[in-house]
């Protein structure tokens, strides 16, 4: 388990940048006290050069290093009383310029006692989050919204089955080996909402999701295919497909179907399963138009590697917006 490469880079940026302006900050009020204050500077003076006291000290040999050391450390102790009673009586507060940290925990570098700090970890995970693709689902859908209230009767209680099953792969996940959904069912049933709280869930454990239209995707193919070698960029995008922990593609169907489209997509999702990496298709189309849109070679993957999941029920979407104009 682990983040991505990016993320980190992205996550060390900020950490970085708030150190930066929290230092600058401290140094900022410093050279106010220090213009305002004249002795607090003589004082600081003094105090930067406890380095180079204890370095000479050491210099003098073993023979009474302890007591010429615990001489520095007292004349210091008395240097530092004296500058918090020149704060206090000339109206600053003791921490007056000491760096205003964003993270008072780890003093933004990311660590506590060698280990990764809740601030780091959050910032990776909101970095995941952004390169997923779903960072804007993210900030209304979970697990905790989704609600069953919009499915009745039989679809209701399939719909709970489902849910309580996609929640349990979400946290049982692993980088390898976690199998395959494919959801299965009309629009506005809830499929992407699900899709994104498992993406959340898996990205808060610390892996490496990647969301994609199925339309986007075959767009990427073509522009690498067709603009490959005329040196526009270095990086290739579609890497991600095959190497991400898990790989959501939605609305498989509404793509345009061209022999070039349909061997892109049967090359990632082999390529996918022969290497155990997980993925998460959902499809407006049934089972028998899956199978008559698409070659024998991907259905048989789609209905014998992945875990099928058909969803019930009207369109909650519709359901939302009539409550959403009754209540008006």
């Amino acid at each position: 388990m682990g983040y991505r490469k990016d993320d980190y880079i992205k996550a060390n940026g900020i950490l970085d940048e708030r150190r930066r302006t929290a230092e600058a900050g401290a140094d900022s009020r410093r050279a106010e006290l220090h213009a305002a204050v004249p002795e607090i500077l003589k004082i600081d003076r003094a105090l930067s050069a406890t380095e180079s006291s204890i370095a000479e000290a050491i210099g003098r040999g073993p023979d009474g290093i302890r007591e010429r050391i615990a001489e520095i450390e007292a004349s210091n102790e008395a240097l530092l009383a004296k500058r918090r009673g020149l704060l206090k009586s000339n109206g600053y507060p003791e921490d007056y310029d000491e760096p205003e940290y964003t993270c008072g925990l780890c003093s933004d570098t990311g660590y506590v006692n060698g280990k990764m700090c809740v601030c780091k970890r959050r910032l990776l995970v909101l970095a995941g989050c952004e390169g997923s693709g779903m960072s804007v689902l993210m900030r209304t859908q979970s697990f905790e919204s989704f609600s069953l209230d919009y499915y009745k009767g039989d679809a209701r209680r399939k719909m709970t089955a489902i849910l309580s099953e996609v929640k349990k792969y979400a946290e049982g996940f692993s980088d390898v080996g976690s199998g395959n959904i494919l959801f299965v069912g009309g629009t506005g049933l809830g499929k992407t909402h699900l899709s994104t709280s498992a993406a959340r869930v898996v990205i808060e454990r610390g892996y490496d999701v990647k969301y994609v239209t199925v339309s986007n995707m075959i767009s990427e193919f073509e522009d690498k295919k067709y603009h490959s070698g005329y040196g526009e960029r270095s990086d290739d995008p579609t890497e991600r497909y095959y190497e991400c922990d898990l790989l959501i593609i939605d609305d498989l169907g509404a793509e345009v179907t061209t022999q070039f489209a349909v061997s892109c997509l049967y090359d990632v999702i082999n390529a996918r399963i022969n290497t155990g990496r997980a993925m998460m298709i959902s499809t407006n189309l049934s089972s028998a138009e899956i199978r008559k849109k698409y070659t024998d070679r991907i259905a048989s993957r789609l209905f014998g590697e992945f875990a099928v999941y058909p969803f019930e029920g009207t369109d909650v979407r519709a359901e939302k917006l009539r409550a959403a104009g009754s209540a008006r």
